[in-house]
């Protein structure tokens, strides 16, 4: 669907620069600019590209419209303006309401006649399908559970029985709610199966993405807080509570009974704990393991970065000693306080000339 400039301006709430009757019908890159095509400048990385850009029109912050070639929507965060804008210029077709034949209702299940319901769909007893809803093929939504309206399984998606889902969420192929946690308990070298009775609640505007699995709790609910963004494979554990405007990378792992915080990051790879708890407005950065809970907020990392591979070697080499020398340093340390006090022993550490 094409746009005129003025028109986003106006949807966008934003300011306006230049030829207003500019027709936009999609979104293109900088230095790949196309005609009809709008771009955005947010990252000052790729300033040099804007003179040149062959874009129709560009959004940026008000510090570069003096370099803006093109026809501008200025906005004060030119990177959740283009989010707005290419929301608008990509929307899909609709899909067809009502419930394809092949598809397989439970008797008892209410499903909103405004909803979408896909090929080989199954709708177990008891759920209840919000307006507007819309069910990709394959999926599976199991007994007694809730969707809210405008929430959306793109394909392949599986809720287990007594999911509740907000409204207005996407939820990416593979996904699976409600699974068994990992309940297990040893008995005398035996491993036995502590049942899993608690479900799973996920609140408004949550998107979760491909082949993330989230477990049921155990006794109370795992919960996803409203606004919550989750990544690709990522592994939510039985009674995780995540909180409100989360974000989450890909491959995390969350322990049980992990709380995180509201508006906190966690970047790809890294894995939580069970048991303890992650301060709002907390930043975890890419492969950091954490270990103790976080209760001020901050920038946390552990692990090292990638480095050449000889000096790593070497690195290692000395991780090695590393005990030994800590303790030789103590007996040195030892040797010069009873030097403070007048009692020098001029023996040496043994392994003082190893």
């Amino acid at each position: 669907m094409a746009w005129t400039l003025e028109a986003l301006a106006h949807e966008l709430g934003v300011r306006l620069v230049g030829e207003g009757g500019t027709r936009i019908d999609g979104v293109c890159t900088l230095q790949h600019g196309r005609e009809g095509g709008l771009s955005f400048l947010a990252n000052p990385a790729y300033r040099r590209y804007l003179l040149n850009t062959r874009a129709s029109a560009v959004i940026v912050g008000s510090d570069d419209i003096d370099d803006c070639p093109v026809p501008a929507l200025v906005s004060d965060n030119p990177y959740v303006t283009y989010a707005n804008a290419a929301t608008l210029l990509s929307a899909p077709p609709a899909p067809a309401v009502g419930v394809h034949p092949s598809a397989v209702v439970a008797e008892d299940a209410a499903v909103d006649t405004s909803a979408s319901i896909g090929p080989l769909c199954v709708i177990e007893a008891g759920a209840v399908i919000g307006e507007d809803c819309v069910l990709g093929p394959g999926c599976l939504v199991g007994r007694g559970v809730r969707l809210g309206a405008g929430s959306r399984l793109v394909a392949n998606v599986t809720l287990c029985h007594e999911v509740r889902l907000g409204e207005r969420c996407i939820l990416h192929p593979g996904v699976v709610i409600g699974s068994d946690g990992f309940g297990i308990a040893n008995d005398r070298g035996r491993w036995i199966k502590v049942p899993q009775l608690g479900g799973v609640e996920i609140g408004d505007d949550v998107e979760i993405g491909a082949n993330t699995t989230v477990d049921r709790g155990a006794l109370e609910d795992t919960v996803i807080a409203s606004g919550a963004k989750l990544d690709n494979q990522i592994q939510v554990a039985h009674n995780v509570h995540i909180g409100e405007h989360t974000a989450i990378a890909g491959c995390v792992g969350i322990s049980g009974s992990a709380h995180i915080g509201s508006h906190c990051m966690l970047a790809g790879g890294v894995g939580v704990v069970g048991h303890l708890e992650i301060a709002d407005h907390t930043v975890v950065t890419g492969m950091s393991m954490v270990t103790r809970s976080i209760g001020e907020a901050g920038v946390y990392s552990s692990g090292l970065a990638a480095m050449p591979t000889d000096k790593w070697n070497r690195i290692q080499a000395r991780l090695r000693r590393l005990d030994d020398m800590a303790r030789r340093l103590q007996a040195l340390e030892q040797q010069l306080a009873a030097l403070r006090d007048g009692q020098f022993d001029k023996k040496l550490p043994d392994d003082e000339n190893d």
